[in-house]
């Protein structure tokens, strides 16, 4: 689980935020214990703030972090595809990252600092018992192993002014690294995050990083394995006791991915892919999938092509296979825009299944951007992050459980509270310079 991350000098973030899942109020059901930490770690977390005060930027800086650990050794051959602020005094600086995360209970700690032409620093370290080991630290191309970490040796041969050394050092055999790899490299991207100018490459590959359509298509389509997720739906009991996990215990791919459809309430029964073999005029020919989702009709059931749905049911559709493999494997979910194509109810919906231990049970985190100030309602003080856009243009992030130095009361209704301006981070609408310009006003 994501503990916190850090990120100075990337896009409007200027001097550095930080976004920390650290529980304030730890007695409910979002926080969930982390014994080695000594503290409990929240499985939802909500940044909101008026347009262009960096909201997306935050989590395109945990986005961008998760390609570079992917892509570096690959593709970073030419330079390295960073976005300095670009208001101050030296847009050209070192940019820094630092993720810390739980990976089998253990704290890991990752910083990098690297400019458009080469890295600078980068570190790898556990906490195993609360100490801080080293696992490898680089400064420029000299790079220290914790001995005992013989496997890694072959690093050295593949890294270069512009490689991550954990992009090559998880190509090797040593758990450490590949298992907090594997952790970073399973967050997920939802949404559509802005990138500027000249950078559409970067933003594609960011975005692949969310397979969409497709990849839900393999839940109904796919091998039909059993796993132990319980999905929730709609209209059972949950207060009887052992209603929780025993009767969703042992459901498919394709019933947990349906019970999560069906729980939207869109009128859908069911899905039908259908394949289709497509011939080139060279004879090769490649299978296609069509989906149909079927919906009521009065008794009946009326098939409609995938392509006529609305919006917020394609949305839907798109994220269940993101959603349900977060769940499954304790992973991030980050979603640029909530609000945008989910009606209120749908997103309020996912909220409780990030939630709840009985559909979330092995801590997957949803952090999301959002403009819909009734979410705040199914959300706790310490899960909600404001930004606001400073004098020079950089972007400040903070915690509403501590903003502004004063301490928000727990039972506040923070929508009501948000609304009125108690916390900042709303547009300043001034209309006098439009008004004059239409002469209105002198």
């Amino acid at each position: 689980m994501l503990i916190r991350f850090e990120v100075k000098n990337y896009r409007s973030i200027a001097e550095g935020v930080e976004l920390s899942m650290v529980a304030v109020d730890r007695d409910r059901e979002a926080a969930r214990d982390a014994p080695h930490l000594g503290e409990s770690l929240l499985t939802r977390a909500a940044i909101y703030g008026p347009n262009a005060s960096g909201k997306s930027n935050v989590v395109a800086a945990l986005a961008w972090l998760r390609y570079a650990v992917e892509n570096s050794l690959r593709l970073w051959e030419d330079g390295i595809p960073l976005e300095p602020f670009a208001f101050g005094p030296t847009p050209t600086g070192s940019s820094e990252f630092v993720i810390e995360t739980t990976v089998g209970g253990v704290r890991f700690e990752y910083v990098v600092e690297l400019d458009a032409h080469h890295i600078m620093y980068e570190g790898l370290f556990h906490y195993p018992e609360r100490k801080r080991r080293r696992i490898f630290e680089r400064e420029g191309s000299e790079l220290k192993l914790q001995r005992g970490l013989g496997a890694l040796s072959g690093t050295r041969e593949l890294l270069t002014d512009r490689t991550l050394a954990l992009s090559a050092a998880r190509r090797f055999a040593e758990p450490l690294v590949t298992n907090f790899a594997r952790e970073i490299l399973s967050i997920q991207v939802l949404g559509q995050l802005p990138y500027r100018a000249g950078s559409g490459t970067l933003r594609n590959r960011l975005l692949s990083t969310y397979p969409g359509r497709s990849f839900t298509t393999n839940w109904f389509d796919g091998p039909d394995n059993e796993h132990p997720l319980p999905p929730p739906m709609a209209g059972r009991d949950k207060s009887a006791p052992g209603n929780e996990n025993k009767e969703w215990s042992a459901l498919s791919n394709r019933q947990q991915a349906l019970a999560l459809l069906r729980l939207a309430d869109l009128g859908i029964e069911d899905v039908v892919v259908i394949r289709e073999q497509v011939f080139s005029d060279a004879g090769t020919s490649v299978t296609r999938r069509h989906l149909r989702l079927l919906h009521r009709s009065g008794n009946d059931s009326t098939p409609l092509d995938f392509s006529a749905e609305s919006e917020g049911t394609r949305t839907w559709f798109g994220l269940i296979g993101p959603v349900l493999t977060a769940l499954q494997a304790g992973s991030i979910v980050i979603f640029d825009e909530l609000d945008a194509s989910l009606h209120p109810t749908l997103s309020a919906e996912l909220l409780r299944v990030f939630q709840s231990p009985v559909t979330n049970p092995h801590g997957a985190q949803l952090i999301f951007t959002s403009h819909d100030t009734s979410l705040l309602n199914h959300l706790n003080r310490d899960e909600v992050w404001l930004t606001e856009k400073q004098p020079d243009g950089s972007t400040r992030l903070g915690a509403l459980a501590e903003f502004a130095g004063e301490r928000v009361r727990k039972s506040q209704n923070l929508e009501t509270a948000y609304l009125h301006g108690r916390f900042g981070a709303l547009p300043q609408v001034d209309q006098t310079e439009f008004l004059r310009a239409l002469g209105l006003i002198g």
